[in-house]
């Protein structure tokens, strides 16, 4: 299925309350709306002192991957580590497409809601960078959640987004408000099937920097924007990884 296909396909899946698109790996199940912002009823946001919030990273994959635009101040990669700050420069910036591999000891698992939350550094509800988020039991099989973004037109570099276009992507929160992944949505994914990724037992997340010009496609091909171009501390702003259900097996 063309690209092209699939944004179409998309289009004509909007006018329901939800449906599922063929994308790239397997389906793609893609809603009308996405969760508001923090505050807000609807919101799922998960505030940096929610109770239910059991560790966070541990420590990071070296090397870090940066992409453009990321000043040398910014390459912090213990920022990312511990609790989230909820501040501005408490941060690691991974620059336009770059990425992170953070470790987590004990594992996450998929237990009752969502399992794991990712914190950016957004001064408020609209300014907001994005970044597909990856799971792994073996730090080698990565597997994405299926983000889904349903604006159409390019954001300036500061300009405004509205949460509520935004599904499963890192970053759609403000600070100090995480944006929560639930792995059972991996549940049917061809890696779990074939015991590649055991979701009780997921060490490795990987953050991923969305490039904001459209030239990255979400799940179902249709393109992902948001503000774009930026420079200094470009690209997705990682505050801190969050864990919601501990996994591992006992032995």
């Amino acid at each position: 299925m063309t690209r092209a296909t699939m944004t179409m396909l998309a289009g004509l899946c909007l006018m329901q309350a939800g449906c599922g698109v063929e994308g790239a790996d397997g389906p793609c199940e893609v809603l009308g709306a996405y969760p508001s912002p923090a505050g807000l009823v609807g919101s799922t946001a998960i505030e940096k002192n929610d109770p239910s919030i059991t560790g966070w990273a541990k420590g990071y994959v070296e090397p870090v991957v940066y992409g453009p635009g990321v000043d040398e101040e910014w390459m912090t990669p213990d920022k990312a580590l511990g609790p989230a700050e909820g501040g501005s420069t408490h941060i690691l910036a991974l620059g336009a497409g770059g990425e992170i591999v953070l470790t987590f000891d004990p594992p996450i698992g998929d237990g009752a809601g969502p399992d794991l939350a990712v914190f950016e550094n957004g001064v408020n509800d609209t300014f907001l960078e994005l970044a597909f988020v990856e799971v792994s039991s073996d730090g080698v099989t990565f597997v994405r959640f299926h983000g889904v973004y349903l604006g159409n037109e390019p954001v300036e570099a500061f300009g405004a987004m509205d949460t509520t276009l935004v599904g499963d992507l890192a970053g759609k929160y403000r600070q100090g408000q995480g944006t929560p992944f639930d792995l059972d949505a991996l549940r049917h994914r061809i890696e779990v099937l074939e015991g590649a990724l055991d979701l009780e037992n997921v060490a490795y997340v990987k953050v991923v920097d969305i490039v904001g010009d459209g030239s990255v496609s979400d799940c179902r091909g249709h393109p992902v924007y948001d503000p774009f171009p930026t420079s200094g501390s470009a690209g997705f702003d990682l505050d801190a990884v969050a864990v919601l259900n501990a996994g591992g097996t006992d032995e």
